[in-house]
């Protein structure tokens, strides 16, 4: 097949030289920087040629992107999120949206444990104290164990029944809430259910793990705090705009809650002079939940064969708006 009758495809995300080498063999591929706009950054013959997306969060996909791209058919997100694409004005415009879920919720939830291990043990204090010189005037303030602590997760996905797992293991109780119960992590004794306010007043250590959406933006703020207890530490590795940090932070600074772990946050990057860079409480980490080698090349392979598999006319591995898919199977 010549190059000129390659279905074209934008690249926006890093590609390690074998996938690219992999994707080119089947595709003509224009690079285009991640979170440059496709439609304004292509010339009109290649807006009109261009079949296929793969990006990072930081490129935006809205409605007026769409219409600019008559013949798309798949944007495949190098993330398990997807709140960069407007996905209803993509499923009305035909054009399949795909993920990455399933391949980072082990690295996910290593983290989350890590951050809960860190705040209970004070282990960033703990660093410093040694650093300073303090230990050879003392010895270091106690910290708290973890188990037999209760860990409350916001959120029973996939991500949600890891963190449970490895919480149930390290001897913690685990109590969840969700939109719906999930029957198969109750019978294995993972977590038992708990309405949203109970959740937030029992638990020893809160974990977020809902996307992002307009119905969850800003959905955890002043009242929540103050539903907890002022022992209790607050942990997000799922998307920072779930909370209102603000709020937050003011929660922080007045021990309404005793502390925090943040993987995300409404500002990425974080400005060194954010207010939580200041708050001893606090451990910060930079969105990096899924920020492994193995993690990343799972992702990036499963992102590309998303888009491949679209294009060519096979069913992906994972579809945000299935439907569009299955339209286009029945018409076929």
């Amino acid at each position: 097949m010549s190059a000129s009758s390659l279905p074209t495809v934008v690249v926006s995300a890093p590609l390690p030289a074998d996938l690219r080498e992999r994707l080119a063999a089947r595709c003509s591929i224009i690079d285009v920087p991640a979170g440059q706009s496709p439609a304004q950054t292509l010339d009109a013959a290649q807006r009109e040629a261009l079949v296929g997306i793969l990006c990072t969060m930081k490129t935006r996909i809205q409605r007026d992107e769409l219409a600019a791209l008559p013949k798309l058919k798949v944007v495949s997100n190098f993330a398990v999120g997807f709140d960069n694409i407007d996905v209803p004005a993509a499923t009305e415009a035909n054009v399949l949206v795909c993920n990455t879920p399933g391949v980072l919720d082990k690295a996910v939830a290593d983290l989350t444990l890590g951050l809960l291990i860190c705040l209970a043990r004070n282990m960033v204090g703990g660093d410093a104290f040694v650093r300073s010189g303090q230990w050879a005037r003392g010895a270091a303030p106690l910290t708290s164990d973890i188990r037999g602590k209760t860990l409350g997760l916001l959120g029973m996905g996939r991500i949600g029944r890891e963190v449970a797992r490895m919480a149930c293991a390290l001897g913690m109780e685990v109590i969840y809430h969700n939109r719906s119960h999930d029957e198969a992590a109750e019978r294995e004794g993972l977590a038992q259910y708990r309405e949203r306010d109970a959740l937030f007043a029992e638990s020893d250590f809160l974990s977020v793990h809902i996307p992002l959406s307009p119905s969850t933006r800003h959905g955890i703020g002043k009242r929540e705090f103050s539903l907890m207890k002022p022992s209790a530490y607050f942990i997000n590795t799922a998307r920072g705009g779930v909370v209102n940090e603000a709020e937050m932070i003011e929660a922080l600074k007045t021990g309404v809650i005793a502390g925090a772990g943040l993987d995300v946050m409404e500002t990425e990057p974080l400005p060194g002079d954010h207010p939580l860079c200041s708050l001893s409480n606090v451990v910060l980490q930079a969105h990096v939940g899924s920020a492994t080698v193995e993690t990343r090349r799972a992702m990036i392979d499963l992102a590309a064969q998303n888009l491949l598999d679209a294009v060519g006319g096979t069913k992906p591995a994972a579809m945000v708006n299935p439907a569009v898919w299955e339209a286009g199977a029945a018409k076929a």
